[in-house]
Protein backbone atom coordinates (compact mmCIF):
# COMPACT_ATOMS: atom_id res chain seq x y z
CA UNK A 1 0.00 0.00 0.00
CA UNK A 2 2.92 2.42 0.93
CA UNK A 3 4.46 1.75 -2.81
CA UNK A 4 0.76 2.06 -4.76
CA UNK A 5 -0.02 5.45 -2.74
CA UNK A 6 3.50 7.11 -3.35
CA UNK A 7 2.75 5.54 -7.19
CA UNK A 8 -0.82 7.80 -6.97
CA UNK A 9 -0.55 10.62 -9.45
CA UNK A 10 -1.10 13.58 -6.44
CA UNK A 11 -1.38 16.23 -9.07
CA UNK A 12 -4.32 14.24 -10.33
CA UNK A 13 -5.64 14.35 -6.73
CA UNK A 14 -4.94 17.73 -6.51
CA UNK A 15 -7.30 18.39 -9.71
CA UNK A 16 -10.08 16.34 -8.40
CA UNK A 17 -10.46 18.02 -4.84
CA UNK A 18 -9.49 21.89 -6.06
CA UNK A 19 -11.22 24.53 -3.95
CA UNK A 20 -11.06 21.71 -1.24
CA UNK A 21 -7.64 21.80 -0.31
CA UNK A 22 -6.02 23.11 2.44
CA UNK A 23 -2.46 24.61 0.86
CA UNK A 24 0.62 23.40 2.52
CA UNK A 25 2.43 20.14 2.94
CA UNK A 26 1.22 16.62 4.57
CA UNK A 27 3.11 14.05 6.09
CA UNK A 28 2.19 10.16 5.21
CA UNK A 29 1.73 8.38 8.36
CA UNK A 30 1.59 4.32 8.36
CA UNK A 31 -0.27 3.26 11.52
CA UNK A 32 -0.35 0.10 13.02
CA UNK A 33 -1.15 -2.13 15.90
CA UNK A 34 2.18 -2.60 18.22
CA UNK A 35 0.75 -6.23 19.01
CA UNK A 36 -1.41 -6.44 16.34
CA UNK A 37 -0.15 -5.64 12.94
CA UNK A 38 -3.30 -6.78 11.19
CA UNK A 39 -4.50 -3.51 11.77
CA UNK A 40 -3.27 -1.18 9.94
CA UNK A 41 -3.67 2.68 8.27
CA UNK A 42 -2.59 5.26 6.05
CA UNK A 43 -2.74 8.73 6.61
CA UNK A 44 -1.74 12.06 5.68
CA UNK A 45 -1.88 14.93 8.33
CA UNK A 46 -1.10 18.81 7.81
CA UNK A 47 3.11 19.18 9.17
CA UNK A 48 1.37 22.18 10.96
CA UNK A 49 -1.24 19.98 12.66
CA UNK A 50 -0.67 19.67 16.33
CA UNK A 51 -0.47 16.00 17.73
CA UNK A 52 -3.88 16.73 19.55
CA UNK A 53 -5.14 16.45 16.20
CA UNK A 54 -3.97 13.10 15.05
CA UNK A 55 -4.56 12.29 19.24
CA UNK A 56 -7.90 13.29 18.20
CA UNK A 57 -8.15 11.28 15.08
CA UNK A 58 -6.43 8.02 16.56
CA UNK A 59 -9.15 8.25 19.33
CA UNK A 60 -12.27 8.55 17.09
CA UNK A 61 -11.57 5.90 14.24
CA UNK A 62 -10.29 3.23 16.24
CA UNK A 63 -9.73 4.00 20.06
CA UNK A 64 -12.02 5.50 21.91
CA UNK A 65 -14.28 3.84 25.10
CA UNK A 66 -14.20 5.97 28.38
CA UNK A 67 -12.05 8.88 27.67
CA UNK A 68 -8.68 7.59 28.52
CA UNK A 69 -5.63 9.15 28.50
CA UNK A 70 -2.71 9.20 26.26
CA UNK A 71 0.53 9.56 24.84
CA UNK A 72 3.04 9.42 22.38
CA UNK A 73 6.30 9.08 22.45
CA UNK A 74 8.54 10.31 19.98
CA UNK A 75 12.66 10.50 19.58
CA UNK A 76 13.03 9.65 23.84
CA UNK A 77 10.19 12.23 24.82
CA UNK A 78 6.72 11.83 25.86
CA UNK A 79 3.99 14.17 24.42
CA UNK A 80 0.37 14.51 26.37
CA UNK A 81 -2.68 15.87 26.48
CA UNK A 82 -3.19 15.61 29.85
CA UNK A 83 0.71 16.20 31.16
CA UNK A 84 2.48 14.23 33.67
CA UNK A 85 6.39 15.15 35.12
CA UNK A 86 8.49 15.20 32.51
CA UNK A 87 6.03 15.02 29.59
CA UNK A 88 5.57 17.65 26.93
CA UNK A 89 2.64 19.14 25.40
CA UNK A 90 0.49 17.60 22.56
CA UNK A 91 -0.09 21.56 21.48
CA UNK A 92 3.31 20.89 19.55
CA UNK A 93 3.01 20.78 15.60
CA UNK A 94 4.14 17.83 13.84
CA UNK A 95 6.60 19.64 12.12
CA UNK A 96 8.67 20.51 15.14
CA UNK A 97 8.71 16.44 16.57
CA UNK A 98 8.72 14.78 13.13
CA UNK A 99 10.98 14.07 10.02
CA UNK A 100 10.75 11.63 7.51
CA UNK A 101 11.61 8.10 8.33
CA UNK A 102 11.13 8.71 12.21
CA UNK A 103 9.27 5.78 13.89
CA UNK A 104 7.21 6.48 17.31
CA UNK A 105 4.81 5.34 19.47
CA UNK A 106 1.33 5.90 20.64
CA UNK A 107 -0.68 4.72 24.19
CA UNK A 108 -3.95 4.81 24.11
CA UNK A 109 -5.48 3.80 28.22
CA UNK A 110 -2.65 3.60 30.95
CA UNK A 111 -4.18 0.25 32.25
CA UNK A 112 -5.74 -1.51 29.56
CA UNK A 113 -3.14 -0.34 26.83
CA UNK A 114 -3.47 -0.10 22.96
CA UNK A 115 -0.30 0.15 21.58
CA UNK A 116 0.12 2.01 18.15
CA UNK A 117 3.83 2.09 16.14
CA UNK A 118 3.45 5.21 13.33
CA UNK A 119 6.15 6.09 10.88
CA UNK A 120 6.17 9.13 8.80
CA UNK A 121 6.89 7.69 5.36
CA UNK A 122 7.14 10.75 3.10
CA UNK A 123 6.30 14.05 3.17
CA UNK A 124 3.36 14.95 0.16
CA UNK A 125 3.26 18.33 -1.11
CA UNK A 126 -0.56 18.98 -1.06
CA UNK A 127 -2.48 19.60 2.36
CA UNK A 128 -5.56 17.68 2.95
CA UNK A 129 -9.42 18.68 2.86
CA UNK A 130 -10.21 21.32 5.41
CA UNK A 131 -6.84 20.63 7.00
CA UNK A 132 -8.01 17.42 8.84
CA UNK A 133 -6.47 14.47 9.06
CA UNK A 134 -6.93 12.45 5.95
CA UNK A 135 -7.69 8.48 5.98
CA UNK A 136 -5.33 7.50 2.73
CA UNK A 137 -6.30 3.45 3.28
CA UNK A 138 -6.99 0.89 5.66
CA UNK A 139 -6.74 -2.66 6.15
CA UNK A 140 -9.71 -4.85 5.62
CA UNK A 141 -11.36 -6.59 8.95
CA UNK A 142 -9.54 -10.12 9.59
CA UNK A 143 -11.32 -12.67 9.28
CA UNK A 144 -11.51 -14.80 12.43
CA UNK A 145 -13.54 -17.87 13.04
CA UNK A 146 -15.24 -19.07 15.60
CA UNK A 147 -12.58 -20.53 18.62
CA UNK A 148 -16.22 -22.54 19.50
CA UNK A 149 -16.88 -24.31 16.42
CA UNK A 150 -14.53 -23.57 14.34
CA UNK A 151 -16.96 -22.79 11.49
CA UNK A 152 -18.42 -19.84 11.79
CA UNK A 153 -16.86 -16.14 11.35
CA UNK A 154 -16.99 -14.53 14.91
CA UNK A 155 -18.81 -11.64 15.40
CA UNK A 156 -18.51 -11.53 19.27
CA UNK A 157 -15.44 -11.37 21.47
CA UNK A 158 -15.13 -12.36 25.45
CA UNK A 159 -13.45 -9.72 27.08
CA UNK A 160 -12.28 -12.09 29.83
CA UNK A 161 -11.23 -15.13 27.66
CA UNK A 162 -9.83 -12.13 25.30
CA UNK A 163 -6.93 -11.82 27.54
CA UNK A 164 -6.02 -15.54 26.85
CA UNK A 165 -5.51 -14.68 22.68
CA UNK A 166 -9.45 -16.69 23.06
CA UNK A 167 -13.16 -16.15 23.05
CA UNK A 168 -13.75 -15.62 19.62
CA UNK A 169 -17.52 -16.49 19.24
CA UNK A 170 -19.94 -16.44 16.49
CA UNK A 171 -23.72 -15.54 17.51
CA UNK A 172 -24.94 -19.60 17.72
CA UNK A 173 -21.93 -20.31 20.16
CA UNK A 174 -22.21 -17.05 22.61
CA UNK A 175 -25.57 -18.27 24.22
CA UNK A 176 -23.53 -21.76 25.63
CA UNK A 177 -20.12 -19.52 26.49
CA UNK A 178 -19.51 -20.30 30.26
CA UNK A 179 -18.67 -16.40 30.67
CA UNK A 180 -22.09 -15.18 29.62
CA UNK A 181 -23.29 -12.68 26.89
CA UNK A 182 -22.93 -9.79 29.22
CA UNK A 183 -19.04 -10.19 28.79
CA UNK A 184 -18.85 -10.04 25.40
CA UNK A 185 -18.07 -6.97 22.92
CA UNK A 186 -19.00 -6.99 19.19
CA UNK A 187 -15.35 -7.79 16.41
CA UNK A 188 -14.69 -4.36 15.20
CA UNK A 189 -11.84 -3.43 12.66
CA UNK A 190 -9.67 -2.30 15.55
CA UNK A 191 -6.24 -3.10 17.64
CA UNK A 192 -8.88 -2.35 20.54
CA UNK A 193 -11.02 -5.24 19.92
CA UNK A 194 -12.38 -6.70 22.89
CA UNK A 195 -10.60 -4.66 25.48
CA UNK A 196 -12.60 -2.06 28.41
CA UNK A 197 -15.94 -0.95 26.78
CA UNK A 198 -14.30 -0.46 23.21
CA UNK A 199 -17.34 -1.00 20.62
CA UNK A 200 -16.54 0.02 17.33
Amino acid sequence: MTRHLAACSQPEASKSLAGKQQPGPSFHLVVEGRDAKAYWMHLAVPVTAPLSKLDDFLRGIWLECCGHMSAFEIDGNRYAAARMDGEMSTRAPLRQVLDVGMQFFYEYDYGSTTDLALKVVAPREQGTPKGAVQLLARNEAPHVVCHECGAQPATLICTECAWNGEGWLCEACVAEHECGDEMCLPVVNSPRVGVCAYTG
